[in-house]
């Protein structure tokens, strides 16, 4: 319990206690930013019938063939096709269809010729509803041109989403699409957050002498949400043994599948949490050799697993990024796989402790080679210093400085698309 564990081994022993939650049925209109628990295969071709590309006229392309400006082909307009209905009759030798984008192609037809390419065409003006008896065409076409043709986007049977892909507004259009007005999903993981400490105030207090606002709670939350997480805020907990038990506790009715504390993990005398958590429960662990963040707690409380993030607001966002986002990947049903990094170029010299340390950085791409300087100094205090970063750069254990143009390995912060589930 002493020791210092590295991050790697940290991350493991917190890896294999989770397991996937519960799968459910959800209304695709509550299905945006969900992880697919299972693939959807079309049960349609698509387009699922063939349909004009343009407004125009459904032609048989031979009888065109010879068509000029100078020499026009006329041809019978013998029906009209708007889109929404369907046509049984077979176009004959020297006849035409009226036909609206997205309708059906007529029997016998095998190309569409644009209404621009027609005597019917008045630029800046409204067709006429009534068919025409006849019309000119000007230019000839191939068959199948200006013709989406039945399966040529999807056949029936393919898979057009996997398990575990984040429902984008796209993708719910496609389900739409195929008559999928359900999914199955993995339950959003109900995380249970509490915050302590005696300096902290909520956010809409106006401040007092020696006092802060909860900051955490909001960061915390963010993170969750976007790793497909619930957030269930239980509050703030003053540096009482009591107090904390009572917001612990509020966690197991909450039926939490995971509780995230931040603060009164480490060895100050006011840090209450470990001691409560261990009354009722276990610790496997609580320092990691990492910089920001070595007092990470692992453990459960009766029977539900717990973390214990630093209070420090750039620690806790850290141990968030490095072991709690990986806990909510294996509760949302994700594949365990490293996240991704990209590979920089230090702008500036960079000073460590020895300790795996993720530092906060200012990274751009320039002339096919990614570079990164620091945001500043990298006190675990200065979170306006997170908000300028937009990458996380990684210093090895056991590395204690590096000179300008080192490469390191950088996790970027891209608004939603900084964790596994983007």
């Amino acid at each position: 319990m002493n020791a210092l564990l590295s991050v790697s081994d940290a991350r493991q022993r917190i890896i294999k206690v989770f397991s996937p939650v519960s799968v459910e049925r959800i209304p695709l209109t509550e299905a945006y930013g969900r992880l697919l628990a299972e693939a959807v295969s079309s049960p349609i071709d698509l387009p699922i019938f063939d349909n004009s590309s343009m407004d125009g006229f459904a032609v048989r392309a031979e009888d065109i063939a010879q068509a000029s400006p100078e020499k026009p082909a006329e041809l019978k307009v013998v029906v009209d096709v708007p889109a929404g209905t369907m046509v049984f009759n077979s176009l004959r030798p020297g006849e035409a269809g009226r036909i609206m984008t997205g309708a059906p192609l007529p029997p016998g037809a095998n190309a569409i010729v644009p209404v621009e390419s027609t005597n019917h065409y008045r630029p800046g003006e409204k067709p006429p509803p009534a068919v025409p008896a006849n019309v000119l065409i000007y230019n000839p076409v191939e068959a199948g041109d200006y013709i989406r043709s039945k399966g040529q986007d999807v056949r029936a049977g393919e898979v057009v989403l996997r398990a575990g892909a984040r429902l984008r507004s796209q993708d719910l259009g496609m389900l739409a699409m195929l008559g999928c007005a359900e999914v199955s999903s993995y339950r959003r993981p109900r995380v249970a957050m509490l915050s302590t400490g005696d300096e902290l105030l909520p956010v809409h207090m106006a401040l007092e002498p020696g006092k802060i606002h909860d900051s955490n709670a909001y960061t915390l939350s963010a993170q969750v949400l976007r790793d497909g997480g619930q957030a269930v805020y239980l509050g703030i907990a003053p540096d009482r043994e009591e107090a904390v038990e009572a917001l612990l506790e509020q966690a197991i009715t909450n039926q939490a599948d995971l509780i995230l504390s931040s603060a009164g993990v480490s060895v100050g005398a006011f840090d209450f949490v470990r001691n409560v958590v261990e009354r009722h429960g276990h610790l496997d662990f609580w320092r990691v050799n990492m910089r920001p963040g070595k007092p990470i707690a692992f453990g459960s409380y009766r029977g539900i697993p717990f973390i214990g993030l630093p209070g420090n607001p750039v620690s806790a966002f850290v141990g968030y990024e490095v072991f709690v986002s990986y806990a909510l990947k294996r509760l949302v049903g994700l594949p365990d796989q490293p996240r991704p990094s990209v590979t920089m170029r230090l702008l500036d010299p960079i000073e460590s402790d020895g300790r795996e340390s993720y530092l906060r950085g200012i990274a751009k791409f320039e002339n096919g080679k990614w570079y990164a300087r620091l945001t500043g100094h990298q006190d675990s205090g200065n979170l306006f210093s997170l908000v300028q970063a937009n990458a996380l750069l990684i210093i090895p254990s056991g590395v204690k400085s590096l000179p300008v143009e080192s490469t390191v390995q950088a996790w970027l912060l891209n608004d939603f698309n900084e964790g596994f589930i983007s």
